[in-house]
């Protein structure tokens, strides 16, 4: 069977972005990934071990083809210097290791986090593929289908409402929990043909390139999360994230996320400043409604146009939700649906939730405090403690 993962561009496209600001601002940094499913106790992914060391052992094999580079090139944003370093970059192998603990599989990257960094999404990709695998993949693919259908149908049926002030844009955000990569780049291609007045784009890289579609993507929670070990104040991380953004990209990729300490903490350092030179914001946890009303009051109470912003919706939506929430704000603000799972997992089979998230930086913890506590990383209880108490939170 062919290698899951034949391309270092299929993946998501904040992964570059993240790894060029880093290279640029804090090349020497040090990090630690852990690979963790949240749902474990039903999923035995240890059998999975020897199938995942080879993907592994694949993948540190890889380079960008020159056609990729001249691709990423060719996106205004990215810097000639990253290039360059794309250019000569591969995997090292002794950076990730994975055993079995029990039933459960255990995955960790660790090294210069130019060096790493990349590694979560194509370690998601290859572990989600091999798990399902096990299943009947052509009674799944004719769920899937059936269900796509239903899809372009709920859209056709939506195009008969009287639109609002802004439209209904959809994208996919699903490379790291899919099915298979052959069935994202089928329904990517569905959506593009099926939906082409709602489509706008997807996260993957690679199909963006293949199918000629935009490339969407700007920053994970990884990227502020590593500003708490950098040497600035802890209270400070935040701006500092930020301020390093603006300075990169300059007008470009300008949704920020809300959630690594909570949106309310966040929105206590996304001044008027801030709130002017980036074009909006990114939903990724707690209750959807109750975040966009504090992001537009926000926008309110410092006197800027709600209309000229945008509001990006991505945590576990449902294109029916995608839908409700359009109805609610649509009128309101500029808004965005990045769909991941609902899209490219939706077989009839019960997806695992699985993530890798960044642990340590230069030996230090680093944390994600979510507005959905299910959501919530940190391996040091002290630190998580201590960063409640310097951000003044109660969850």
């Amino acid at each position: 069977m062919s290698p899951i993962i034949d391309s270092l561009l299929d993946t998501d496209l904040y992964k570059f972005t993240m790894w060029q600001t880093m290279l640029h601002r804090h090349p020497q940094t040090q990090a630690e990934y852990r690979f963790v499913c949240r749902n474990r106790s039903a999923y035995p992914l240890a059998e999975l071990l020897p199938e995942v060391e080879r993907e592994l052992d694949h993948l540190c094999t890889l380079t960008f083809r020159p056609d990729e580079l001249q691709y990423l090139a060719g996106l205004r944003f990215m810097k000639s210097d990253f290039i360059d370093f794309l250019r000569i970059f591969r995997f090292q192998r002794p950076f990730i290791t994975a055993r079995a603990e029990g039933e459960a599989l255990a995955i960790v990257a660790r090294g210069p986090q130019v060096h790493v960094m990349a590694f979560e999404i194509f370690v998601l990709a290859i572990v989600n593929e091999l798990y399902f695998r096990r299943y009947d993949r052509a009674a799944a693919l004719t769920e899937g289908r059936r269900r796509l259908a239903a899809k372009l149908a709920v859209l056709e049926n939506f195009a008969l409402e009287a639109p609002l002030r802004h439209p209904f844009e959809l994208f996919d955000f699903g490379v790291r929990r899919r099915f298979a990569g052959d069935w994202q780049r089928e329904v990517v291609a569905t959506l593009k043909r099926g939906a082409p007045g709602y489509f706008k784009g997807t996260s993957n890289v690679l199909l963006a390139r293949e199918l000629d579609l935009t490339p969407i993507g700007t920053m994970a929670h990884e990227y502020l999360q590593s500003y708490q070990a950098l040497g600035v104040r802890l209270r400070d991380h935040q701006k500092a994230a930020l301020e390093d953004w603006v300075q990169e990209y300059r007008g470009d990729l300008g949704i920020a996320l809300t959630d690594v300490v909570g949106m309310q903490a966040f929105l206590a350092d996304f001044d008027l400043y801030f709130a002017k030179l980036f074009d909006g914001l990114r939903h990724d946890s707690g209750d959807p409604v109750w975040w966009g009303e504090l992001a537009l009051a926000h926008y309110a109470k410092l006197r800027i146009d709600p209309h000229g912003k945008r509001l990006v919706f991505s945590d576990g939506l449902t294109l029916e939700r995608a839908i409700a929430l359009y109805r609610h704000f649509g009128a309101r603000t500029q808004l965005g649906f990045g769909i991941g799972t609902h899209l490219t997992n939706d077989v009839g089979l019960d997806p695992i939730n699985i993530v890798m998230k960044l642990t340590h930086c230069n030996d230090q913890p680093v944390a994600k405090l979510s507005d959905s506590p299910g959501k919530t990383l940190c391996e040091d209880q002290t630190f998580l403690a201590y960063l409640r108490q310097v951000f003044n939170l109660r969850n």
